[in-house]
Formats: C-alpha cells, sequence, structure tokens
C-alpha cells in the first residue's frame, strides 16, 4: 500500500491540471501561433512558465485504484500488475483469464 500522503498529492496534482487546461491550452496554442509577433509569443511562454509545475499533466503519475502502487498500472484496469492478478484469479474481472496454451 502506497503511503496516503502520495496518493492526496496526486488527487491534488490532478485538480490543479483541471483548473488550469483551459489557460494552459491556450497559452500553448499561442506560443506556437506564427500569426502572432515575436514578442506575443514569447510572452505566452513567459505566461506558460509561471504556471504552477503540477499544472501540467506530464507531471502525473498513475496508480493503482486499490493500493495506490505507481509502478506496473494497467491503464485499461486502473489497477497494479499485482492486483489485476490477484483479481484475474478471484474471477473478479470479467472477460479476463489466465493464459494457457
Amino acid at each position: 500500500m502506497a503511503k496516503q500522503s502520495m496518493i492526496e498529492r496526486e488527487k491534488k496534482r490532478a485538480k490543479t491540471v483541471a483548473k488550469y487546461a483551459e489557460k494552459r491550452a491556450a497559452l500553448k496554442k499561442a506560443s506556437v501561433d506564427m500569426s502572432l509577433s515575436f514578442e506575443e509569443r514569447m510572452e505566452a511562454v513567459d505566461k506558460l512558465a509561471k504556471l504552477p509545475r503540477n499544472a501540467s499533466p506530464v507531471r502525473q503519475q498513475n496508480r493503482c485504484r486499490l493500493t495506490g502502487r505507481p509502478h506496473g498500472v494497467y491503464r485499461k484496469f486502473g489497477l497494479s500488475r499485482n492486483m489485476l492478478r490477484q483479481l484475474a484469479m478471484q474471477g473478479d474481472v470479467p472477460g479476463l483469464r489466465k493464459a494457457s496454451w
């Protein structure tokens, strides 16, 4: 089980990303728009740099929904490999079977 503080930190990051998503997208679009002057584009880049670091979606980490484990998480299920295997063996994941050939 992951530390509760790490799980809460990820939740806080998700809120920050959602809060600044529109503003960030507009600034990114303005920074590459060649119809604007060089000064306007550089101003957009500066404003983008002044946004909080956690406003960037790249800083988010996928975590297991059950344990909070940050590595080995399958996006399709939202579970870490360990929990996915455990639940699959119990038959709790519909349509998932252990491979045998």
